[in-house]
């Protein structure tokens, strides 16, 4: 799975995330990123997200908390990131939540290209016309028909999808990979998924032609960091905290182990 040791590159390297993030999770997707070794900027006006887009090593679109703002901002970094080859990572957090937010990320989708969807198996369901019961936006639900609604979702939009719960699935339409592990306390943590997307463009920075090993490693990367940080934590807030410090200890040794 390792790609020329993805996590010494990005340590290496810095890379730019240039993330539009929502008002609950920004934070914490800013210290993750740097945690393993990016520099994330959490630019989100549109006078001058394509402009930062352009010069960044992946970008990360977040839709949770929207306003018409973010999703002009969103729209103009998307089309700028595809127009100069960056790797784009969508989150469409919520997205079932109201047929205003559904249809303003279908009109996203309609011009800008992600190489990653990050969803759960609700936001899935939504984009591709049903709806799925749930428990908010981090719902770790996974239904049986998960793995055929995560391919058909990738096909559509001509992308890897990384369906995330308590078994990631991760499939561009063809080749599909399942990933275990991770802990029952991601679920006391808002904003997990939030930080996987994240997480997807780091590795989709070092490696912009290979979405595929990107969204696995990043899977991985996230399932290893919550087993470890599980054993330190005493509950959700030490759990949290103890993610990030997990984060910035990992090796490539670890990712492949």
């Amino acid at each position: 799975m390792s790609v020329l040791d993805p996590l010494a590159r990005i340590r290496a390297e810095q890379p730019l995330l240039h993330c539009i993030s929502n008002i609950v999770t920004a934070n914490d997707c800013a210290n993750l990123g740097l945690a393993v070794g990016a520099s994330p900027m959490m630019a989100q006006d549109p006078q001058e997200v394509a402009e930062i887009a352009e010069q960044s090593g992946a970008v990360v679109l977040n839709t949770g908390t929207p306003d018409e703002d973010k999703f002009t901002a969103a729209t103009l970094a998307g089309r700028a990131a595809n127009a100069a080859g960056v790797p784009v990572v969508l989150d469409p957090v919520g997205v079932g939540a109201s047929s205003w937010r559904l249809q303003r990320i279908r009109t996203l989708l309609e011009t800008v290209c992600p190489d990653i969807l990050r969803v759960n198996y609700g936001e899935a369901a939504a984009l591709l016309g049903s709806r799925a019961a749930g428990h908010g936006v981090d719902s770790m639900q996974m239904p049986d028909d998960a793995e055929t609604r995560a391919a058909i979702l990738a096909q559509q939009l001509h992308c890897v999808v990384l369906l995330s719960g308590t078994e990631d699935i991760i499939t561009d339409g063809e080749e599909l990979r399942r990933m275990a592990g991770g802990s029952d306390l991601m679920r006391s943590v808002t904003g997990a998924g939030c930080m996987l997307s994240v997480l997807c463009g780091a590795f989709a920075s070092v490696q912009p032609d290979d979405p595929m090993n990107a969204a696995c490693q990043a899977s991985r990367f996230w399932k290893l960091c919550a087993a470890r940080a599980e054993v330190a934590a005493a509950g959700a807030a030490s759990f949290r905290v103890s993610l990030l410090d997990t984060a910035g200890r990992l090796t490539d040794a670890d990712l492949n182990g």
